[in-house]
Parts: C-alpha cells; sequence; structure tokens
C-alpha cells in the first residue's frame, strides 16, 4: 500500500493522470487498470474511473498490485518444434493458434512465454529474442535470436531485406495473369480500427509495404499463391492480397470465406532463408503445409510442387 496526497498543483486533473505525476516509476497504463480494478481511495471512498477528477488536498492510497500485463513475462513449459538450433538462434515452426507476443486478451501461452521456459537466457533479450512474428493463425517458420549480437544483426537484416521469407497461400477467384508486385502502404484502417488496410501516406498514417505474389496453381474456384516479402508490416500478405481481389481463404477479416477444411486464414510460412549472423553461413528451411492447408489445396483440386 502507498499513500499519497493530491498537491494544488494536480488540482482537477484525471485521477490517472494524477497517479502518474505522484508514481512516476509506474506507467499510466498499469496505474490506469489499478483504478479500474479498485484499488485506489480517494478520502477512504473506492474510485474505479480513471477519468475521475481530483481535488487538492484530498488523501489517497494505492495498493500496488501486479497486472496481467506485469505478469507476462514469464516461463511456460510448451512443445514447441524447432527446426534448427546453434548457441547463436534457433528457427521455429510456429504451429496455427500460437500467439507470438503477450498482448491484451493473450498475456500467457505465448511463444515468447515457451521460449523464456526453453532458456534462461531468453530473458535477458528483448521480446525473449522475437525478431518478427506471424499471426496467431498463421503458421510457419520464424527465427529466434539467442544472444543480443545475434538479435542485433538479424534484425538489421530483416530491414535490409537480407531475410528470405516465404509464404503459401490459398485465396479466393482464379489468378490472372502473371506474376504481381504489390507495392502499397499499409496502416490502421480508418473506418475499422481493428483491421489494416491499403492507405495513402498523404492522408494517413502507414508504412511502406511490398510484397510480390507468384501464382503456383490456379481454378474457377481459386488459386494457390506463392508471397515473397519485402517489408514486414501487420497483416501485409493478408491485406495486399485482398486488395487486389484475393482474399484469402478462411480470412473473414479481410473479405475471405471459412471452408469445411480451413477455419482460419490459409497462409503458411513455409521456407525461411539467410545468412547465419554470426557464421556468415547461409542457411536455407523448408516447413511442410499443415493437415488443413493440405485438405484445402486437394478441395480444390489445386497442386503443390515446393520448387
Amino acid at each position: 500500500m502507498r499513500t499519497f496526497q493530491i498537491p494544488a498543483a494536480l488540482h482537477g486533473e484525471r485521477l490517472d493522470k494524477a497517479l502518474a505525476e505522484l508514481i512516476p516509476e509506474f506507467s499510466r497504463n498499469y496505474l490506469r487498470q489499478l483504478i479500474e480494478a479498485g484499488a485506489v481511495q480517494l478520502d477512504a471512498r473506492a474510485v474505479v474511473k480513471p477519468s475521475a477528477g481530483v481535488r487538492a488536498a484530498q488523501q489517497g492510497q494505492i495498493e500496488l498490485r501486479p497486472t496481467p500485463q506485469s505478469q507476462a513475462f514469464k516461463p511456460e513449459p510448451m512443445l514447441l518444434e524447432v527446426v534448427y538450433e546453434d548457441e547463436h538462434l534457433r528457427v521455429i515452426d510456429k504451429p496455427v493458434g500460437l500467439v507470438v507476443h503477450p498482448a491484451p486478451g493473450h498475456w500467457s501461452g505465448t511463444l515468447l512465454n515457451g521460449l523464456l521456459a526453453l532458456d534462461a537466457k531468453a530473458a535477458l533479450l528483448p521480446r525473449a529474442g522475437i525478431v518478427h512474428r506471424l499471426d496467431r493463425d498463421t503458421s510457419g517458420l520464424m527465427v529466434v535470436a539467442r544472444t543480443r549480437a545475434a538479435m542485433d544483426a538479424l534484425v538489421n537484416r530483416i530491414a535490409a531485406r537480407e531475410v528470405t521469407r516465404q509464404y503459401l497461400a490459398l485465396a479466393h477467384r482464379s489468378w490472372q495473369g502473371g506474376a504481381r508486385h504489390v507495392d502499397a502502404a499499409i496502416g490502421r484502417d480508418p473506418r475499422n480500427r481493428l483491421r489494416m488496410a491499403v492507405v495513402d501516406l498523404d492522408r494517413n498514417s502507414g508504412k511502406p509495404a511490398r510484397t510480390f505474389f507468384e501464382c503456383l496453381d490456379s481454378a474457377a474456384s481459386g488459386c494457390l499463391v506463392r508471397c515473397t516479402l519485402e517489408t514486414g508490416r501487420t497483416h501485409q500478405i493478408r491485406v495486399h492480397m485482398a486488395s487486389i481481389g484475393h482474399p484469402l481463404v478462411g480470412d473473414t477479416l479481410y473479405g475471405g470465406k471459412s471452408t469445411t477444411e480451413l477455419q482460419r486464414q490459409a497462409l503458411h510460412a513455409f521456407r525461411l532463408a539467410f545468412e547465419h549472423p554470426v557464421t556468415g553461413l547461409l542457411l536455407e528451411f523448408h516447413s511442410r503445409l499443415p493437415a488443413d492447408m493440405r485438405a484445402g489445396i486437394e478441395a480444390w483440386s489445386l497442386h503443390y510442387n515446393a520448387s
């Protein structure tokens, strides 16, 4: 428990803002959560609205409880498919449904928690060595660092487009024409903040995004596409495919429809290639398609050639 008194300089301020001034070692977001949890009293009465105004000379107390967020970075043993490891890095084949990093609604059971259980030294690295992410319902290959030097080198190489990340996508509508290079900025959808969208950077905030698409097979029902990332924006492949009229099967957020075989976006990170950040050796990994994507491809009479 910590006691405090509202000074004259904070008279009329919001409670969360006042507490952020009085208890600067904790974030305003952390303090807001504590207020909403009933851990704050003013003049011996509980206050649960962060926006409540405060008055000079009010006496208060706050119980500094741990929040789910503050407890998220803890080791949780889980079965992870490690396809390569050395003292500098690991390559993980992530299953469908595994969240990569703790976030609201997923404060435990993430890949980060599993990495902390796999290697105690991961706690010394930002984000436990995670240098890029996959959506929860996207499966496939990820590289994670085991040392700070490897992490910094991998981050720089991803930014310099020196890490090859290729995906297989099953999408709606037959493919017309040849390969396509989509260069379209991505930002938060101004009409729906839960989605990302192709945006005009002159009018909306966002970041440049580039993806190269090659059709591997096409039928009246849909197409199988190899996608090569040149940048790594949130939902990049999903947004770019939808923007050219080919939403991914199962991707209901961006206009796709679920099928009997696929209840999630049909996207799999099947190939990962990069120069080892320490040894300089060229590393290349491939991941087999999950059963649901194989079933979806077969149901549409499409064919997959790994080459």
